[in-house]
């Protein structure tokens, strides 16, 4: 058994698209033309976006951001990924998906890797979006209070 957490990336054209949308890739493997597996190191975080459709349209539209659980780690179970991981934030619906694609951008935007940023900020965007209200921005001196707050807790 491998101590990394995997994540099956599938696209099918117009059907199916499972993708990474932030993470720190630290295997991956193909398997097919369409499909491969991406792993992650025990303790990184990334984010998972879903999107299916059928003939009549949106199916699934989907965003999980995870932290990668170690062996024998509490996790919650979440569909091509295995085992699973802890959420920070999980929300459906295009509208809500793309409010926290356009976060994760603008976290880029500010020079910083949206997997370093502090999970609790992934839990406040997903409590407030479920609730319909605006979460913070993330802003440089969060993330340097979020950096310090690391340093001293070691």
């Amino acid at each position: 058994m491998s101590d990394l957490t995997e994540v099956e990336v599938l696209w099918l054209e117009k059907r199916i698209e499972n993708r990474v949308r932030f993470g720190r890739i630290a295997a991956e493997r193909k398997i097919d033309r369409h499909r491969r597996v991406v792993s992650f190191a025990p303790g990184s975080i990334f984010a998972f976006v879903r999107w299916t459709s059928s003939d009549f349209g949106t199916i699934v539209s989907r965003i999980d951001i995870l932290r990668a659980v170690a062996p024998g780690q509490r996790c919650v179970t979440v569909p091509y990924v295995k085992p699973g991981g802890e959420t920070l934030l999980r929300l459906s619906g295009w509208p809500k998906v793309e409010r926290v694609l356009q976060m994760i951008d603008a976290i880029e935007t500010l020079g910083i890797d949206p997997s370093d940023v502090a999970p609790d900020h992934w839990h406040h965007v997903h409590n407030r979006l479920s609730v319909n209200e605006d979460p913070r921005p993330y802003t440089k001196a969060r993330h340097q209070a979020w950096l310090h707050r690391q340093r001293t807790m070691r």
